[in-house]
């Protein structure tokens, strides 16, 4: 080593970190041209783990602490490196660091409509989303399986990997949870424990621990969803024959409000007839014990003449229009057309 590249390097005394922003797993302390002090101290806050790297080798780990870095306190670093006796002079190897703080509020949920069988409904395709949190607890295998050399490895770059890992679970724990839909949402607490159950080991071969898992919703798509609020609506209704003879009554006072009566709605007296005929027949599914529809005043349906339907203070409705008309007018003032 020349004089020149001795004075470059920089020795470092002291080696910690604080976490600039959220969200940040892991980070390898720069290394670059600097070499650790013997008696070193070493700082690892709460919430967080560091890694002692050599040569590619994993060695010593460290909890919340604070360190001084010699043969006592890197074992594995002094096997490594063949240290038979207290080292003396300064030595290289990557530092990392890893967050172990709960990374909450992620979320998941499924892109696309999962179909299972379903007590209730037969084959139906259903859509859930939810939130979890998790934190490392292995920063070893978290090391060699996910972050590697990177010099930072953060929440988001993982949260496909597991949201999918999750989602792939899900229909295995939907189709074998054995809860009707209509069912689900009363048991959304035991559906989130039997996807935890699933969901664990896969997490703790990241080196992770899964904290939290809440199925917040569990629905249908939009079109399955219309089938069964129709479905709940006729539930609801209960008696169609009574629901019926509601709509019917209602729709009285509105007909007699248009221009022309209840026969004049705008299709002339032959849709006035008809709507007036189901509007009777509904009507007389409800009478019981021979009780007889009240008959209208003002005369007897059919006694007018010429085709009309007669009506107090003689007149008659047009055939073709069905505004109301002197009865003895051979045409209608309204429309001209010819009387019968």
């Amino acid at each position: 080593m020349t004089l020149g590249s001795f004075l470059k390097k920089q020795f470092i005394d002291v080696i910690d970190w604080t976490e600039p922003e959220d969200g940040i797993l892991a980070y390898r302390y720069p290394m670059q041209d600097r070499e650790i002090q013997n008696g070193g101290k070493l700082t690892v806050r709460d919430s967080q783990m560091a890694l002692f790297v050599n040569e590619g080798k994993i060695a010593d780990q460290f909890g919340p602490g604070l360190y001084t870095l010699n043969t006592n306190t890197l074992p594995i670093l002094t096997y490594l490196k063949n240290w038979d006796k207290a080292f003396q002079s300064p030595f290289k190897s990557d530092v990392y660091y890893f967050s172990t703080r709960q990374q909450v509020n992620q979320h998941w949920g499924t892109p696309n409509p999962i179909t299972v069988r379903d007590k209730d409904f037969g084959m139906i395709r259903m859509r859930g989303f939810g939130i979890y949190s998790y934190h490392i607890s292995n920063p070893k295998d978290f090391y060699e399986k996910i972050s590697g050399t990177r010099e930072q490895y953060t929440a988001a770059e993982l949260e496909g990997q597991l949201r999918n890992t999750i989602i792939g679970l899900l229909t295995d724990t939907f189709a074998n949870s054995q809860v009707p839909f209509l069912d689900l949402a009363a048991n959304q607490t035991m559906l989130a424990q039997k996807i935890t159950e699933k969901v664990n080991p896969t997490f703790t071969g990241y080196g992770l621990t899964l904290d939290s898992f809440v199925v917040e919703n569990v629905s249908l798509p939009d079109e399955l969803q219309k089938v069964l609020d129709q479905r709940i609506e006729m539930n609801m209704v209960g008696n169609m024959q009574q629901y019926t003879q509601f709509n019917a009554a209602q729709s009285i006072p509105i007909a007699a409000a248009n221009e022309g009566g209840g026969a004049g709605i705008g299709a002339g007296l032959g849709a006035g007839i008809a709507m007036g005929q189901a509007i009777a027949g509904a009507v007389q599914g409800g009478l019981q014990g021979g009780q007889q529809p009240p008959t209208p005043t003002g005369g007897t349906p059919g006694a007018g003449g010429g085709g009309g339907a007669a009506v107090a203070g003689g007149t008659k409705f047009c055939m073709s229009c069905g505004k109301p008309i002197p009865r003895a007018a051979g045409f209608c003032p309204e429309c001209g057309q010819k009387q019968g």
